[in-house]
């Protein structure tokens, strides 16, 4: 595969959208937070706007877009089936208007493969920037990652709880959270994110070998980013990265823990025993 898809290095597509007080008022129910107060949407909401839209005609097997509907399409056709959002570095240059109108680019700025122990992986990285009437108000590098099918006698993933717990004492906040298949469904529904390992649990675990639905990887970074948010205030983050380790199953306890470190907030999304699902860093 080296090299193969070098031509998609550097494509571009360019959507718009608006920031909908109506879309702010569904995302802050969906967190279960009350409604900002200062005329600027919640950080985190810019993964809900200018959205691939897809016609359902065109998506694959696995609720994604079919990456070879299209010859021209942003993104490389890799014959991988399994994708996941694996990392993430946003900068917040400015507030997010609501009823702003907001424009997003997005490009291709690498490619790379590697093999992993479930086989070979491949990596795309996609910049994207958002910005309303000229102003430049978000930046992101999105990594996302390409995986082989599921051996048919793997283990199912992530594996079962095991005897250990999370040290809450080695964190300064804390919040536990239960993400049922409800949240699921909302987030897939602002998303517009048809990804079946969200809601169908016999594709989830009979066909990608997960133990159950899979808790979305940027919805943990969303609920990170608001424990930041209730640690700081609104617009507490002038940046956010973050970094998914494993997979987080629907109906289990997550726990969201902050603790500061220089300037700067260490977080981190680990299960009850203590696997650590999401580790992430957001600069003050």
């Amino acid at each position: 595969m080296s090299g193969q898809w070098n031509g998609w290095i550097g494509r571009e597509d360019t959507r718009h959208d608006r920031v909908d007080p109506a879309l702010v008022q569904r995302w802050c129910a969906t967190l279960d937070r009350a409604l900002p107060d200062d005329g600027a949407a919640p950080q985190g909401l810019h993964w809900c706007l200018a959205l691939p839209d897809a016609p359902t005609a065109l998506l694959g097997e696995d609720g994604h877009p079919r990456r070879d509907a299209d010859p021209a399409g942003l993104l490389p056709p890799i014959a991988l089936p399994r994708r996941m959002w694996a990392a993430g570095e946003v900068r917040f240059h400015a507030p997010l208007p609501i009823e702003a109108m907001v424009s997003r680019r997005s490009r291709v700025t690498a490619i790379s493969e590697k093999t992993g122990s479930s086989g070979p992986l491949a990596f795309v990285d996609i910049a994207h920037d958002w910005h309303a009437s000229g102003q430049p108000l978000i930046s992101e590098t999105q990594t996302v990652v390409y995986r082989a099918s599921a051996a048919s006698d793997a283990p199912p993933s992530p594996p079962q709880p095991g005897p250990g717990a999370f040290d809450a004492t080695a964190w300064e906040r804390v919040r536990c959270v239960v993400p049922g298949a409800a949240l699921l469904l909302r987030y897939s529904a602002l998303t517009f994110n048809a990804h079946r390992i969200h809601y169908d649990w016999r594709y989830a675990t009979g066909v990608e070998g997960y133990r159950g639905l899979v808790v979305h990887g940027p919805l943990i970074a969303s609920l990170l980013l608001d424990l930041a948010r209730r640690h700081g205030g609104e617009q507490a983050s002038s940046a956010f990265s973050f970094r998914a380790v494993s997979a987080a199953i629907a109906d289990e306890p997550l726990h969201l823990a902050l603790r500061p470190v220089g300037q700067a907030l260490e977080l981190q999304a680990a299960a009850a025993d203590g696997r650590v699902v999401m580790t992430a860093q957001a600069k003050c």
